[in-house]
């Protein structure tokens, strides 16, 4: 496969800034990337689309899929599932495009089990505190899932640090500075 080809895994935890950095990324660049876009059983929040920021689908089906292997990854977040369809890295495949996946610790570790063969890239919160901060900031969390969130962010910074978890490792406490390490990272790996 060539290097052009390969997808980009992008993780780290809620609020790392993951989001900010894609949209600027695609804005920049959009015929050259796509997104994937996860499956989830949690309610979309205010603004959100279906089928653009996810795939909005019940339990019951989502479940159906990961039966039929339809997925490859999933997880289990705060009651909810999330999860990426091997449909939705084809579908940008297919349009020529370079796929950038989303996804958490979990799925990293789930897609190294696989043939996908990504490039690894995590976006990092300078401090616990900091992203406790942001996550509060949005005003769309509810105190359990805030400290869900905080929770699992702590394992996925334990996981960044181990060898070889990812290529990069990318600490947001500067947005224009993290931004630019992001992209010539991308640039980089996908020239």
């Amino acid at each position: 496969m060539a290097s052009a080809s390969r997808p980009i895994v992008l993780s780290g935890p809620s609020g790392a800034g993951k989001s900010t950095f894609l949209k600027r990324l695609f804005a920049e660049y959009p015929d050259k990337f796509g997104f994937s876009v996860s499956h989830t059983t949690r309610a979309p929040r205010a603004g959100e689309t279906n089928g653009v920021d996810y795939n909005f689908v019940t339990r019951e089906e989502f479940l159906a899929g990961v039966q039929r292997g339809e997925f490859i990854e999933h997880a289990e977040f705060s009651g909810n599932l999330y999860g990426t369809t091997v449909q939705a890295v084809k579908s940008v495949g297919d349009k020529g495009r370079i796929c950038i996946l989303d996804i958490d610790m979990q799925g990293v570790k789930l897609v190294k089990a696989t043939d996908l063969n990504p490039y690894y890239l995590s976006v990092q919160p300078p401090s616990i505190g900091e992203l406790e901060k942001r996550l509060r900031g949005r005003g769309t969390e509810k105190e359990a899932d805030i400290q869900g969130r905080l929770a699992a962010a702590q394992g996925e910074l334990d996981y960044a640090k181990e060898e070889g978890a990812y290529d990069k490792t990318i600490v947001n406490d500067d947005l224009e500075a993290a931004y630019a390490e992001f992209k010539a990272f991308i640039n980089k790996v996908t020239a």
